[in-house]
């Protein structure tokens, strides 16, 4: 049998097939998804009912509305504690984090006024005893001192002030009194294989807060770490009935399904405040719990299975909720607290703005409301369970599949083998969905549904197409099929292909028409040795069709001159649209007119021809900016980084919505804003009012927050990058991800793109930067926009760097004294060189700038 025979075979055929698919399964995340909406579909139709002891009451925002903005005074927290006391609730888990002491700044006073009025008294009691012994001398008698009734009502006076206002020590006697209230710490995980030393010596309070008996078989070595655990203040942490830490960990697609158990920190375990409120509700304490690290954890007489990092998957109920009651509603006896006797009782903040959400199976969730998903499912043992032969399930049902589309599939008809491959695709997912739903259990059987789709998809095709039938279709393809063909590879924007379909048909008028549209299609995306290409076909057959002799005339003219992505940074002419040419596209972008010209490139505007959105286009030569040998990282760089800036969504960062690339120029199409750039508004006599600019300001920070809390750094914050709309007073920070690809990069003459001006001293050194370089720049900002000069001067570009390294800023009152002292205190702290005596994120610049907003009269 000849080699050819033994490859047109239907099993050696199916076989490749298998081989192929094999390694896409493995090394493709589709395989995840999919397994992961098979969990959420089957979670969603799971029908149990949660715990009836749990009830949540939420800092919701009528709360905030009622009381004022966040953080409150923390006598407020203390007095629904006391109401929860009282009432015998069995548990309270307060999920606000009081990680730091709340100081009323009159606190200071009153103490020192109490020790003078302590002093007095003593002075005063002395001179009482020491009255005999002037009588019977002849000194002179003592001037008059202040009554000692009136220095204890002074004192007692002093005594009800601090206690009302020492709000740490009410929550401290709430705390002490109640009894029952679990309080959370803060934590940062380490990072896989981070090397950790011992932990700093930790309160004897907070020892008592570890697992008590914990059994290591080996498995140990993948629970989760902490590189810091920070615990409640000391007066609190006294006398909390537990602490404990809430840690979840999202899977690869974003959304939370897992809870961490119990962590790691130095050779302690401390778990988590689910379980702390699960085993208080069974009367036991964190150290009565008994946990296999890596396998199993023992409460009460239920034993939970975790994952070999320490965790578990809860059970989102669906299709019930819990009780959420409002704290103000609480806190004013609307709602009585007799309701939270012997239930667990969940405090936290379900307002729009305190706190990220949780993306989970049921949908987006505050966390407190989460946590009491967890407690429910460890209370009633709703966990979810992956069993011991579930990890060899995917690898059995790929063997299953794999001999089915080898040794089966090749041998059945048509009809059969399509209703066994789909009753084979529905006990899969079926399979999948069942266990979830019926069992909790999570079998991952998406794998192999994956290799039996395209699988039988691919054997089927060419099966058919091997035929004779099959053969005689391709070896009889019409002119017909090829103009089909080639209008459907049109409409997809592969022009390439359609004229090479195109071309098998036979010319004529009507063709005539598809090819000339063809062309003018060519032209749009400026390929226009392409559309000569086809203008020079056309000509073949009727050189007087239209405008042809001119159309092909321009056609040659403009093969060899470049429209788009000219820019001032290489010498280029800049941009150029031939009078009657058909409008340049970018992508799936018709280019309307240019914008404006920048460092890098040109920006244009542009419109979506399909949904008629209006964009601005920034463009970049590559090929231009970057040597040869660069230009693969480069374009690889820009596009990381553009997809990095279309994540960020937030009203005050410019929305990004697609990136392409077409002959080296690529693009960016980001939302088109009808405001300026501050680049006027930083002259002496341009200046914005000084409460204008703070207000600007402030939303520059709040937008550097988020993207610093997505891992984004902006690396080039200056006026230029922030757009301004006054009639709306919209502000929006640009040019996200473009200034890492500049930062690094080299003009052909080997100078570093871009001015120093607002560079931050690491970023001038080289060093490794975060978010807070971002601030410095934003100080340097704002110092610019107050005064209109930089606070660093330098002849050259040497000294310049020299001086934002090692030189204070200049006095901005020399330029500008009619400042509060308040805006001084910002700018110095902003300007800090050190980093870790700046502001430490955005969102505490942004607070700094609002106050002082309000303090000037301003809010």
């Amino acid at each position: 049998m000849s080699k050819r025979t033994f490859w047109q075979r239907d099993w050696v055929f199916a076989l490749l097939v298998v081989l192929l698919l094999l390694p896409l399964l493995f090394y493709t995340s589709m395989v995840d998804v999919l397994d992961g909406k098979a969990y959420d579909y089957g979670m969603a139709r799971v029908e149990r009912t949660p715990s009836s002891q749990i009830a949540i009451i939420a800092i919701d925002d009528k709360s905030i509305q009622t009381v004022g903005r966040w953080p409150w005074p923390r006598d407020i927290g203390a007095k629904v504690i006391d109401k929860l006391g009282e009432a015998q609730a069995r548990t309270v888990v307060n999920s606000v984090y009081y990680l730091e002491p709340q100081i009323d700044p009159g606190m200071a006073y009153f103490d020192k006024l109490s020790a003078l009025t302590t002093k007095a008294l003593q002075n005063q009691n002395r001179a009482a005893a020491s009255m005999p012994e002037q009588a019977a001398s002849d000194a002179p008698p003592a001037p008059p001192a202040p009554a000692v009734a009136d220095l204890k009502a002074i004192q007692q006076v002093l005594r009800d002030a601090e206690k009302a206002l020492n709000v740490d020590k009410t929550m401290s006697d709430s705390l002490a009194k109640a009894k029952n209230t679990v309080l959370i710490a803060g934590t940062e995980l380490a990072l896989p294989g981070e090397s950790l030393g011992n932990p700093p010596p930790q309160p004897e309070w907070a020892q008592r807060q570890s697992i008590g008996q914990v059994i290591d078989r080996g498995k140990g070595a993948g629970v989760l770490q902490l590189r810091s655990m920070v615990w409640p203040i000391d007066s609190y942490g006294r006398f909390a009935s537990g602490i404990g830490h809430s840690t979840y960990l999202p899977d690869p697609d974003g959304l939370v399904r897992r809870e961490a158990l119990y962590l790691k920190y130095g050779e302690a375990i401390y778990p988590s405040l689910s379980l702390i409120a699960a085993t208080r509700q069974l009367n036991l304490s964190a150290g009565q719990i008994q946990v296999e690290l890596g396998n199993s954890l023992q409460l009460g007489n239920q034993t939970l299975q975790s994952d070999t990092e320490g965790g578990f998957r809860p059970l989102f109920y669906a299709n019930t909720s819990f009780p959420v009651d409002s704290f103000i509603d609480v806190y004013n006896g609307i709602i009585p607290a007799e309701k939270y006797r012997g239930k667990i009782v969940l405090i936290g903040p379900t307002a729009a703005g305190l706190g990220d959400s949780l993306s989970t199976p049921s949908g987006t969730m505050p966390p407190v409301l989460a946590l009491a998903h967890s407690v429910s499912s460890l209370l009633q043992g709703d966990v979810v369970r992956e069993p011991e032969w579930a990890q060899w399930a995917p690898l059995a049902g790929l063997l299953v599949i794999a001999v089915f589309l080898v040794a089966v599939l090749p041998h059945l008809g048509a009809a059969v083998g399509a209703i066994l491959t789909l009753l084979l695709l529905a006990g899969l997912v079926g399979g999948e969905l069942y266990l979830m739903q019926s069992q909790l259990q999570w079998v991952k059987l998406m794998a192999p549904a994956c290799l039996l789709v395209p699988g039988y998809l691919l054997i089927s095709t060419r099966r058919f197409l091997f035929s004779e039938r099959g053969k005689a279709q391709a070896d009889a393809e019409s002119a017909e099929s090829n103009r089909m063909l080639g209008l459907a590879f049109q409409g997809q924007g592969q022009l390439d292909l359609a004229f090479d379909k195109f071309r098998k048909c036979p010319i004529d008028d009507t063709m005539m028409d598809t090819l000339y549209t063809l062309a003018l299609d060519f032209e749009r995306k400026r390929q226009f040795n392409k559309s000569l290409a086809v203008f020079q076909y056309m000509s073949g057959y009727n050189a007087k069709y239209k405008d042809l002799p001119q159309r092909l005339a321009r056609a040659q003219q403009m093969s060899e001159t470049v429209i788009l992505g000219g820019s001032g940074s290489h010498g280029a002419a800049g941009t150029l649209i031939t009078a009657g040419a058909e409008k340049p596209m970018l992508g799936r972008y018709q280019v309307e007119k240019e914008l404006g010209k920048g460092a890098m490139g040109v920006v244009y505007f542009g419109r979506d021809p399909k949904i008629g959105r209006t964009v601005a286009i920034k463009t970049m030569a590559l090929s231009q900016e970057f040597e040869a040998e660069e230009l693969d990282e480069a374009r690889a760089r820009f596009f990381r980084e553009a997809e990095t800036a279309g994540r960020l969504n937030h009203p005050n960062i410019v929305t990004i919505y697609d990136a392409g690339e077409e002959h080296d120029l690529a693009y960016i199409a980001m939302e088109f804003l009808k405001g300026k750039d501050l680049a006027d508004q930083i002259k002496p006599d341009h200046l914005l009012p000084m409460p204008t600019v703070m207000q600007i300001i402030a939303k520059v920070a709040d937008a550097l927050n988020y993207a610093h809390s997505q891992s984004v750094v902006h690396r080039d914050i200056k006026p230029a990058n922030i757009m301004y709309e006054p009639d709306q007073h919209t502000v929006k920070v640009t040019d996200f991800g473009i200034a890492r690809i500049t930062d690094s990069s080299r003009t052909k003459t080997g100078m570093v793109l871009g001015t120093p001006s607002y560079m931050s001293p690491e970023q001038l050194s080289g060093k490794k930067i975060d978010g807070r370089s971002d601030l410095f720049s934003l100080g340097v900002t704002l110092y610019q926009m107050l005064c209109g000069h930089l606070p660093f001067h330098g002849d050259s570009m040497a000294e310049l760097m020299f001086r934002i390294a090692n030189d204070p800023p200049r006095d901005i009152t020399q330029f500008n004294n009619a400042l509060p002292l308040c805006v001084l205190t910002i700018l110095n702290k902003a300007l800090q060189k050190d980093v870790e005596r700046r502001y430490q994120s955005g969102a505490e610049l942004a607070a700094a700038l609002q106050q002082c907003l309000a303090e000037c009269g301003h809010a």
